[in-house]
């Protein structure tokens, strides 16, 4: 769907829903880690690629314990990667409204400073007749000041 524009609203109870609804997600899923940096990048990663890998290593193992050592938990393999299977899937979902969220509040955004920009603009004009409003326009200019004092670069790129 091509993007119109925004008219909606979350009323303070919304957000407070919406927060509860995250944190029942979160409490169904209290195993839910947070890895470092260095953690991350320490550890061996399973993308899809080696998704198949690991559900025939599963199948390998299922088929000869025998061949493996008696204290390799073959179980805990088959949880491990049923596991990832069921997070892969819900971070997909989330992933995907994470990106909507993202988008909305893009697109909302730049809608919200179209619209300051417009009354910047009135307030600016207006302020040479209308006492009082001076201060407003200084107020509201001050969003630009660092950027004027930036180096403007000429169409040769210098």
């Amino acid at each position: 769907m091509a993007y119109q524009n925004i008219a909606a609203t979350l009323s303070p109870q919304d957000i407070q829903e919406i927060k509860a609804a995250l944190q029942t997600v979160q409490k169904k899923m209290p195993f839910l880690i947070t890895l470092s940096t260095e953690e991350r990048r320490k550890l061996l990663k399973m993308g899809d690629k080696s998704l198949a890998f690991v559900n025939n290593s599963v199948t390998a193992a299922q088929s000869n314990r025998e061949i493996l050592p008696a204290t390799f938990d073959v179980e805990e393999l088959v949880r491990d990667y049923q596991l990832a299977i069921a997070l892969t899937e819900l971070l997909i979902s989330v992933q995907q409204l994470a990106e909507q969220v993202d988008d909305t509040l893009m697109a909302v955004g730049s809608e919200a400073m179209t619209s300051s920009l417009t009354v910047y603009d009135y307030v600016k004009t207006a302020s040479k007749k209308t006492p009082g409003l001076k201060t407003v326009a200084e107020q509201l200019g001050e969003r630009f000041k660092a950027i004027k004092g930036r180096p403007t670069k000429t169409a040769s790129g210098s």
